[in-house]
């Protein structure tokens, strides 16, 4: 029997809707939401992600401006503009987007931008009040995994949730999402020996290591709930998920696919934050 899957496209719309009367009591109130995003550099992907994160802001009436950089941006040109954005009463959320110019210092510019503006959820401070329990910005990746698992109904208070990957944009908040929910939590990285045999005990499996295809079957308990979050692109240009998803939906009992799983619910998180520090700064 094929696995469940879980929609993140559909669910997606459904939380941008969910928001369009918040953004209309705001704007009522004189405070529209606005989100600045930084893009520096010529990556495709990243200005194909920026594109989608602007329109998913103006299909509900978020006010949305973009940045824009060449790839030999100064860094001292890209930290005023930040602080500039700082000190606009009508910027609620900056986002700056990612991967940076190599010569950039990648952690320098994100710590640069205010924790109240932090809708990307990277900024240390709001990864210490995650966790600490008390969370204000949640990075959007693992926030729109939760919303997923929760839509699905997948239980988690009790069982064994294993992600792989540790960093501190998706492998970290991720677990730690996990654990404030009552799951027993492994972390599992490129160094971790006996990786398929610890994948096989997940109740949950979370794949964030960014290497295409690397779950298959054989790493699946039978019922498990399987997210993918990698997104790469494969020699022939096809994008890929780490998961296996042809060989892995006939063994799991949920699954989410790539593209149309993760992704979409990134930018509708993204979205969310940028709403709620619009209602924080009012507070």
């Amino acid at each position: 029997m094929a696995a469940r899957l879980i929609d993140g496209k559909a669910l997606a719309a459904q939380v941008r809707a969910q928001l369009k009367p918040a953004v209309e009591a705001l704007a009522a109130r004189g405070a529209r939401p606005g989100l600045a995003a930084i893009l520096a550099g010529d990556d495709p992907a990243s200005h194909v992600y920026v594109r989608n994160k602007v329109r998913a802001c103006d299909e509900i009436g978020v006010r949305s401006e973009l940045h824009q950089f060449g790839a030999d941006v100064s860094e001292a040109a890209l930290l005023e503009r930040i602080a500039g954005l700082n000190r606009d009463p009508a910027v609620h959320g900056i986002l700056v987007q990612l991967p940076l110019p190599a010569h950039l210092d990648g952690e320098r510019v994100l710590a640069a931008v205010s924790p109240a503006k932090d809708v990307d959820g990277f900024h240390a401070e709001n990864l210490g009040l995650l966790t600490r329990g008390t969370p204000r910005f949640v990075a959007c990746t693992p926030a729109g995994v939760l919303r997923m698992l929760d839509h699905a109904g997948v239980p988690l208070a009790g069982r064994h949730a294993v992600v792989i990957g540790r960093s501190s944009i998706v492998g970290k908040p991720m677990a730690l999402l996990l654990l404030q929910r009552d799951a027993t939590v492994t972390i599992c990285h490129s160094k971790t020996s006996r990786l398929a045999e610890l994948a096989r005990q997940a109740d949950v499996l979370v794949a964030a290591a960014g290497r295409p295809l690397m779950v298959g079957a054989v790493m699946v308990k039978p019922g498990a709930c399987v997210i993918d979050v990698g997104t790469s692109r494969t020699a022939d240009g096809k994008l890929s998920g780490d998961v296996d998803f042809a060989t892995v939906r006939t063994v799991a009992g949920w699954i989410s696919p790539v593209p149309g799983g993760v992704g979409p619910m990134t930018v509708a998180m993204l979205v969310e934050n940028t709403v709620r520090a619009t209602e924080l700064s009012l507070a």
